[in-house]
């Protein structure tokens, strides 16, 4: 089974260098990876280039942002298994790929897996910040405002295929309603891994407290664009999100 990882990322250069790493040491042979980048300015592109001979496909060229870039590497893909590796952030383990494999191996009818992942301090000492727990998916936990960390969802390519890319009408949070879009509307079939996939660090684009208020607006605009009680249902999503803050 190959699986293809997409890193997209715009000057990046003090994190991109962990993330690339974090790929290429995972001990699953077969694997795709895809490195788009938007252009960057910073001397993040001269990272990624002086490990090109272990990069798949690598690209850089202006976009319309992190989605459209992750479109491009979608587009991109050979894999049978597609998942993202966020320029912030690194695999939890070198193990984490291959629990991945394993699991679409072990159930071939599934659609998808996801699994755990850690929020840490974008600094030296990388302090827990959050935990994020998956639990064994139901689609009443979809209702009440839950989903998977987007960074452990890994999808077969014939279901990306099938059910689209990510919408660019939405700026911030597209993440959530692909998540949406697959979970709810077209019900995939999922499999929880109980087991930390990535290690993800406080501000970039979807934890910085800064963006909070404009996630928020665009999360009511999408649950409203799939039939669910918008304000309920984002009030419960950030109701789950404070619970998983760690108290120090």
């Amino acid at each position: 089974m190959r699986v293809t990882i997409i890193t997209v990322c715009y000057n990046r250069k003090n994190t991109i260098e962990k993330a690339i790493k974090s790929v290429l040491e995972q001990n699953y042979n077969n694997i795709e990876y895809i490195i788009i980048d938007g252009n960057s300015k910073d001397g993040t592109k001269e990272i990624i280039e002086s490990y090109k001979d272990r990069i798949s496909q690598y690209i850089s060229e202006p976009d319309k942002g992190m989605y459209d870039a992750i479109n491009k590497g979608l587009k991109l893909a050979t894999g049978d298994v597609i998942g993202l590796m966020h320029s912030d952030d690194e695999f939890f383990d070198r193990k984490a790929i291959s629990r991945i494999a394993a699991r679409f191996e072990k159930e071939a009818n599934i659609d998808g897996v996801y699994g755990d992942g850690v929020y840490v301090s974008n600094d030296e000492d990388e302090r827990l910040i959050r935990d994020r727990i998956g639990g064994v998916f139901n689609i009443k936990k979809v209702k009440e405002g839950w989903l998977p960390l987007h960074p452990t969802v890994y999808l077969k390519k014939s279901v990306i295929e099938k059910h689209g890319l990510y919408n660019l009408d939405f700026k911030i949070a597209s993440d959530t309603e692909f998540l949406l879009r697959y979970l709810y509307k077209y019900r995939i079939n999922m499999s929880y891994i109980d087991s930390y996939i990535v290690k993800m660090r406080m501000g970039g684009m979807s934890t910085s407290f800064k963006r909070a208020f404009e996630v928020l607006q665009e999360d009511y605009k999408i649950y409203k664009y799939h039939g669910l009680a918008a304000m309920e249902t984002v009030f419960l999503k950030k109701t789950i999100a404070l619970k998983q803050y760690i108290v120090q």
